[in-house]
């Protein structure tokens, strides 16, 4: 007996909201495929129009810097996308992800900013001047760069094989990845002579020997990590659209018949697991020379729910959703913000209740909803 699944075998989820895998929602070459399939990427080709077009020739230096912020949080929300919205495992810790990547960016541009040989400021205020000997590879921006991508990887491969192995899912998972979050950032407080503690890193000069304070360079930056964005998104797009989107989506539907079938969910699941979790550390490293500034409030479970509230708002199945979702969160925080400095928190989590009272699968959820009432008009006129 073969264990080959076939598009037979692949379950269609019954949600509207969450796509069924093209090979079962329409046959290949028609035109219902064809927009199934491209419609994503010209999705993404507008999102980046206006990121990397419209928004540089059309924002503030201010509000450039700010969409550059909603970017990296975007990036860490299309992992999110993957592993929930396509795996169903609700990640709730991926503030921790989103602090690996963001402290090994701090740790490299302090110790640019000191210069060889010096030591951070900090240590010297906190400390006895000593810098711990683990610091001392950061000084190498190379190794820095594969930090931010393999450390990440290292940590979501162990804690993922220890938890989907015991096949731990559902509120189990998500409180476990919770509970992570929220260790790590009490680690980071309690080590206030290595990580900066409470205060975490912050007053940086430089950014891989150019100067923070030129205009050009934060431009750059902003467009760095759009650039970054649009590349994880045509990523995205390209598993959901192979095999293993499918067998990710049948996993997260029938995970018993996938087993039956010869295939591992927990690898399935797995993978999904770290590529989100090397998203979110890409994101916390971009994060960092554009906000100034890494603290364990970025990486809590506060932080980490955020994430998830923009996912949820934006449409967790989909592919743009995550990403449009985790952007219109941090824009709604800066506006609600400035226009009511102590109520804006009310607003928010208003907002949030709202829309998913009203829109359940998210924003994105209205283009199918809009396509089918065009059509019905079409044909009635």
């Amino acid at each position: 007996m073969t264990t080959a699944a076939t598009d037979a075998d692949v379950v269609p989820d019954t949600d509207p909201a969450i796509p069924v895998p093209s090979t079962v929602a329409s046959k290949p070459g028609s035109r219902a495929h064809l927009i199934r399939t491209y419609g994503p990427l010209l999705g993404i080709g507008v999102l980046a129009f206006l990121l990397l077009v419209w928004a540089p020739g059309s924002l503030t230096p201010f509000r450039l810097g700010n969409l550059g912020k909603y970017c990296c949080w975007a990036l860490a929300a299309v992992g999110i996308g993957l592993a929930w919205g396509r795996g169903g495992m609700l990640v709730m810790g991926q503030g921790v992800f989103f602090g690996l990547g963001g402290y090994a960016m701090a740790m490299h541009m302090k110790l640019d900013a000191a210069g060889p040989g010096n030591v951070p400021d900090f240590m010297q205020l906190y400390g006895n001047g000593t810098m711990p000997a683990w610091w001392e590879p950061f000084r190498s921006g190379p190794f820095t760069l594969f930090a931010i991508v393999a450390l990440p990887a290292v940590v979501s491969f162990i804690l993922g094989y220890a938890i989907l192995k015991r096949r731990v899912k559902g509120a189990y998972f998500a409180i476990l990845t919770q509970a992570l979050a929220v260790a790590f950032s009490t680690l980071l407080i309690a080590t206030i002579k290595q990580t900066g503690g409470f205060n975490g890193l912050n007053n940086f000069s430089k950014f891989f020997g150019h100067n923070l304070y030129d205009p050009a360079v934060k431009k750059n930056l902003y467009l760095i990590v759009a650039g970054l964005l649009i590349v994880c998104l045509v990523v995205v797009w390209q598993l959901y659209r192979s095999r293993f989107g499918e067998l990710l989506v049948a996993t997260r539907d029938a995970e018993e018949r996938i087993r039956f079938l010869g295939y591992d969910p927990a690898n399935i699941k797995l993978v999904a697991f770290v590529v989100a979790a090397v998203m979110a550390s890409v994101g916390g490293a971009m994060f960092v020379p554009l906000a100034g500034i890494i603290s364990p409030s970025n990486v809590d479970a506060t932080a980490s729910i955020m994430l998830i509230a923009g996912v949820a708002l934006g449409g967790r199945a989909s592919l743009l959703g995550p990403a449009v979702g985790a952007i219109a969160v941090g824009y709604g925080q800066t506006t609600l913000s400035e226009q009511f400095p102590t109520q804006w928190t009310y607003f928010q989590g208003g907002l949030f209740i709202v829309v998913l009272l009203f829109l359940p699968f998210g924003i994105t959820s209205l283009v199918p909803k809009l396509k089918a009432l065009v059509s019905r008009r079409w044909v009635q006129a």
